[in-house]
């Protein structure tokens, strides 16, 4: 019987677990070609899961096991909609399944946000975590260039971060360690060097809500109160619970042990350390001030809130501005459009039903999608895995009612990326560019150290030796 040939676009989680949800069903034989942008693969375990948190990252072990069966080809460093068009893709495989994810921000939509010194926090992950699409080239001046975020980091003593997540506290963590914190990670060298160079004091956290509400994980909650020589500063007037918010910690585990966790740091004396995280619940920013440049970050305008009687958010008063020179917004991730796959411009997602992409309504017959371009930026990596197994379900069905079956071999995709002089990344290329990140690593005493330059990455997977 001739083998299905899909191929996913995105290898990040969403996409490999769709690719392993593929090959381990034994209904019918498929092939599967993942394809990412990247040179690399693993998508946000590598380029957004934090650098000191190398337990979550060393998910990418579990992935690598899924590329590298005989059933499943990488193919690293092909762009859709630059190489290769969507009709195109379709055109030279059975079904695609998009899995590209949501690589963009929500804006705060306050006055001000558009000054230097206002970031979303998707563009300072992507930096410190290497990717090579934020880490500027050499020029042709054989002058390195560089990311206006290394200037900001450097000069920036006081910066809000606004939300209420995991993402949130990762930023506030990265920029509030010491450097000899950091110098473990697998950070790139020259972000190391920048972060060695900050000046940060301060670093205030806005979340619209109260304790109760927060989206932390208490591990990486607790985390805050295990660095040394921080302070954490908290209101006690917002652990004033109410009727309501003590309902919603009586429900839910999680904000039970947040909650517990904050309360216990109320309890602590300042120490007097050299730098603070402070914690504002209850309150949202209204307006970015500039500095006395006038193009530049100088003041977060705040207001407090509160729940309405219909449990909407609603302004309680103004408060004292915070003086800030670096503003990151983490307020949820949101996808973008690809060229030729049909987008819901209202939710950030891709049309479909159980993951069945719809154009105009009705079914696509070979279109199928999954991960945060499907459902939005919700859920932890694992949930990844239960909603490709909903997808490839959805394509199963498919074959199994005869609208979906085998007409094309693997090899047509990679004949046509020849054709168009394209020569894609596979597996043995992403080994030697490991093990030149190994060695970088080893040179320095650490585990590895990330190559975020594209002509590195692409020097390293060419080296044979």
């Amino acid at each position: 019987m001739k083998p299905l040939v899909v191929a996913v676009v995105g290898a990040g989680p969403s996409g490999i677990y769709a690719a392993e949800a593929l090959i381990q069903q034994s209904e019918i034989p498929i092939n599967v070609a993942v394809i990412d942008k990247l040179p690399v693969p693993f998508g946000l375990v590598r380029y957004g899961v934090a650098p000191d948190h190398p337990s979550i990252r060393s998910i990418r072990n579990t992935l690598e096991r899924t590329l590298e069966r005989e059933d499943v080809r990488f193919f690293g460093n092909v762009a859709i909609g630059r190489d290769l068009s969507v009709e195109e893709l379709r055109g030279a495989t059975d079904a695609v399944i998009y899995a590209y994810g949501a690589a963009s921000d929500r804006h705060l939509g306050v006055t001000g946000e558009e000054l230097t010194g206002s970031i979303a926090a998707p563009d300072l992950v992507a930096w410190y975590c290497g990717n090579p699409d934020v880490h500027p080239e050499t020029s042709i001046h054989d002058q390195q260039q560089h990311n206006p975020v290394e200037e900001l980091i450097t000069r920036t003593r006081e910066a809000v971060v606004v939300g209420a997540g995991n993402v949130a506290l990762d930023v506030v963590r990265v920029l509030i360690k010491n450097n000899d914190e950091l110098d473990d990670t697998d950070m790139a060298d020259e972000v190391l060097a920048v972060l060695a160079d900050k000046s940060v004091t301060d670093v205030h956290l806005l979340a619209r809500r109260g304790p109760a509400y927060t989206a932390f994980t208490t591990k990486e909650l607790r985390e805050l109160g295990k660095l040394t020589d921080v302070d954490l500063v908290l209101e006690p007037a917002d652990f004033e619970l109410n009727e309501v918010d003590r309902a919603v910690v009586a429900a839910d585990k999680v904000a039970a042990r947040n909650l517990a966790a904050m309360e216990d740091w109320l309890q602590r004396e300042p120490s007097g350390a050299s730098r603070r995280i402070h914690l504002h619940f209850w309150t949202r920013p209204t307006k970015i001030n500039s500095s006395d440049d006038p193009a530049a970050v100088g003041a977060v305008e705040i207001e407090r809130t509160r729940l309405n009687g219909e449990g909407r958010l609603e302004s309680a008063g103004d408060l004292p501005a915070i003086e800030a020179q670096l503003v990151v917004r983490s307020v949820g991730y949101r996808g973008t459009a690809l060229d030729g796959v049909p987008y819901d411009e209202g939710t950030g997602r891709v049309p479909h039903a159980a993951g069945h992409v719809l154009r105009d309504g009705t079914f696509s017959p070979d279109e199928y999608v999954t991960g945060w371009i499907k459902r939005g930026p919700t859920g932890v990596i694992g949930t990844n895995k239960s909603d490709a197994v909903e997808t490839v379900q959805a394509l199963l069905h498919d074959v199994a009612d005869e609208a979906l079956s085998a007409g094309h071999s693997i090899d047509e995709l990679t004949d046509l990326l020849a054709a168009r002089g394209v020569t894609p990344l596979g597996m043995a290329d992403w080994h030697r560019i490991d093990a030149a990140e190994v060695s970088r690593g080893q040179g320095h005493g650490r585990d590895r150290t990330t190559i975020a330059h594209r002509s590195e990455l692409l020097a390293a997977a060419a080296d044979d030796q």
